[in-house]
């Protein structure tokens, strides 16, 4: 009598195992305690009759058997991972739509002109994969994405919306404090805050970047705090009297509402051909779904 096959949960955590070869690590990217992953293993080496590791007190390690085995499964899981994606986006009726974008781009410039998108679409149906990496269109459930970067994307087509800078920004009030910014090396009195954070290898500035390109020498940036997201430099402007250095397209309607004020015209770049972009496979370009997000992004962007 042939031997049951193995099931996909414990195929996924024997694949996480021998990846790491560490239960503990595996356990952490499956969801389950060291304990159930060990008992799971146990039971696929009892299913198929073999030992797919050898334990020691400190390590774990593949049996030549657990090697084969672990590489089956891998492109096995991967397959099955990609025609799932190809089967959701088959499911997906003609009134839905799925967008790749990071949580900056969401909250900062999306979000607050999302109401204009639903009354020229009402029928589509928008839903967000929210993530600072780009997605694989190959294996993601997205249809597009809005990207910052540099636009070059094999065997993708990536639509360039617009650059940006990176700029001071500080309450209105701070300028009417005692301590005076008549330039750049007065900011050097107040607290100062970036986000530290790197897109496609390219670090964004921080202070001190800043400060070279104004001229300032011998600048201090011991006493700065860093943020990894922009979200947290405009709270810590906003509520905390800081500076801040912030992506000018992704605080826009502070400064136009007054919110925020630039101190200095002065802005760097994070690299000069990055921008926003927005990305989707060429066998997408004429899907009607596509083209009426593109085309009303498009259409805000020249308003």
């Amino acid at each position: 009598m042939s031997r049951p096959f193995p099931g996909i949960r414990s195929l996924r955590t024997f694949e996480a195992a021998g990846r790491h070869l560490n239960f503990t690590r595996a356990a952490e990217e499956v969801g389950l305690t060291p304990a159930a992953v060990s008992h799971q293993i146990k039971e696929l080496e009892d299913q198929l009759g073999l030992g797919l590791f050898v334990r020691t007190s400190r390590s774990i390690q593949l049996t030549p058997a657990g090697a084969l085995l672990l590489e089956a499964a891998a492109e096995s899981l991967g397959l099955l991972h990609r025609a799932t994606v190809r089967a959701r986006r088959l499911a997906r009726t003609s009134e839905q739509l799925r967008v790749s974008l990071t949580a900056r781009f969401a909250t900062h410039w999306l979000l607050p002109r999302l109401p204009q998108f639903r009354a020229l679409h009402p029928g589509l149906k928008l839903s967000f994969d929210v993530s600072d990496e780009l997605r694989d269109f190959a294996v993601d459930d997205i249809d597009l994405a809005i990207r910052f970067g540099s636009g070059r994307y094999p065997g993708l087509l990536a639509e360039r919306l617009f650059d940006t800078q990176i700029v001071p920004v500080c309450c209105p009030s701070l300028l009417e404090e005692q301590l005076p910014l008549r330039e750049p090396r007065d900011l050097q009195a107040h607290t100062l805050c970036h986000v530290v954070c790197e897109t496609e290898g390219a670090a964004w500035p921080d202070w001190s970047r800043w400060m070279a390109a104004a001229g300032v020498e011998d600048f201090d940036a011991s006493a700065c705090v860093n943020f990894e997201d922009t979200s947290h430099v405009v709270q810590a402007v906003l509520e905390g009297g800081a500076v801040g250095l912030a992506d000018r397209a992704m605080v826009m309607r502070e400064l136009e509402q007054g919110l925020l004020v630039q101190p200095f015209e002065l802005g760097v770049r994070v690299a000069d051909d990055y921008a926003y972009n927005l990305v989707y496979p060429q066998a997408s370009a004429q899907d009607p779904r596509v083209t009426a997000f593109r085309d009303w992004i498009m259409a805000e962007l020249a308003d």
